[in-house]
């Protein structure tokens, strides 16, 4: 197992981690937490090769796909950066990538009941508002209590996001971001425990995000 302990906090600079391979040739992954090796809860960073591919495999669990670079294509369509999918439980695929990209993949998080098949282009779709005008969300998908959304956020920002007991998430799409006293770049990765009151400052260039609330386990 790998960072499977949900009550403890994990922050990982995703510019120290080494691609390693995975079982297709010329894909490879950064792994960020993994419940097994090959098997049950996971979350990456993917990058295929230009015209590199996998085989035809199902999702006993789903599957959340989220493209940081490049085109990302299965029979469904091709899905440039800034893509958001959504794979059910009990759908199969056969991915690949013409030119290449780099993709965030989370595996066996869907709640029971969640059987929606999404695909979101955040390039098209239209941003809020948030909290103040330093902040904008961009809501992707809500299941119970369950939210993932794109959160950007403007140069000199101070983001105090709200964690629930079930948990906090986020990976850093673009730019960096400073928390407690720690840069962060782009591909870095942080899971909150609930009762945590984080606090993340924008010093530089903006910054964009993925974030989940309310999908961790309870174990």
């Amino acid at each position: 197992m790998l960072n499977q302990n949900y009550t403890q906090a994990v922050v990982i600079d995703g510019s120290t981690l080494k691609w390693e391979a995975s079982p297709a040739a010329r894909v490879w992954r950064k792994k960020l937490e993994r419940q097994a090796a090959e098997t049950g809860r996971a979350t990456s960073v993917v990058r295929y090769e230009a015209g590199t591919r996998f085989d035809t495999h199902d999702h006993p669990n789903g599957e959340e796909i989220y493209v940081l670079s490049g085109v990302f294509s299965d029979e469904t369509g091709d899905y440039p950066a800034g893509s958001y999918i959504r794979n059910p439980a009990g759908t199969a695929h056969a991915p690949f990538s013409t030119g290449g990209c780099d993709i965030f993949v989370k595996l066996c998080y869907f709640q029971t009941g969640d059987s929606q098949a999404l695909r979101v282009d955040s390039n098209k779709a239209g941003w809020q508002q948030g909290m103040d005008n330093m902040q904008k969300v961009l809501p992707l998908h809500q299941f119970n209590n369950e939210v993932t959304q794109l959160v950007a956020l403007e140069s000199g920002a101070r983001w105090r996001p709200v964690v629930p007991d079930t948990g906090f998430e986020a990976l850093i799409i673009s730019g960096d971001i400073w928390f407690e006293d720690k840069r962060l770049p782009a591909t870095s990765w942080i899971r909150l425990p609930g009762g945590e009151r984080p606090v993340f400052d924008v010093r530089g260039d903006a910054v964009k995000l993925l974030v989940k609330t309310g999908h961790l386990p309870e174990e």
